[in-house]
C-alpha cells in the first residue's frame, strides 16, 4: 500500500496531486481485487446458491462502509452508492462462480 504519499497540502503542482492520486487509484484496485478473491473463497464453501444473496449481509457491509466514511470525512453517500454497486456485483460474480462449480458427489 502507499504510504510515502506527499500530503494534499504540500502538493505544489498537478503532476504530484496526480502521481499521489494514480498511486492511491492503485491501491484501490489491489484492495478490490483482493476483495474479489474472498468473494470466490465464499463461492467455493457455501453449500447452497440460495445463500450468495443475503440482504442483510449486504444491509450489514453497507452500513460499515458509510460509517467508516462519515468518520473519515468521505461523503456517506458516495460510500453508500460505491458500495452498493461493489456488493451487487460482488453477488453476480459469486453467483457465477458457485454455478461454475463442479457437481459435488
Amino acid at each position: 500500500m502507499t504510504n510515502l504519499l506527499m500530503p494534499p497540502e504540500k502538493c505544489q503542482s498537478m503532476a504530484e496531486i496526480r502521481a499521489a492520486i494514480d498511486a492511491l487509484d492503485h491501491d484501490i484496485v489491489t484492495l478490490l481485487s483482493e476483495r474479489m478473491r474472498y468473494i470466490d473463497a465464499a463461492a467455493r464453501v457455501k453449500q447452497e446458491r440460495d445463500t450468495v444473496r443475503d440482504e442483510q449481509r449486504k444491509a450489514e457491509v453497507i452500513a460499515h462502509a458509510v460509517e467508516a466514511a462519515g468518520q473519515m470525512g468521505l461523503p456517506t453517500d458516495l460510500a453508500s452508492a460505491l458500495y452498493e454497486q461493489i456488493v451487487e456485483y460482488s453477488i453476480a460474480h459469486e453467483l457465477k462462480v458457485f454455478d461454475a462449480r463442479q457437481p459435488r458427489g
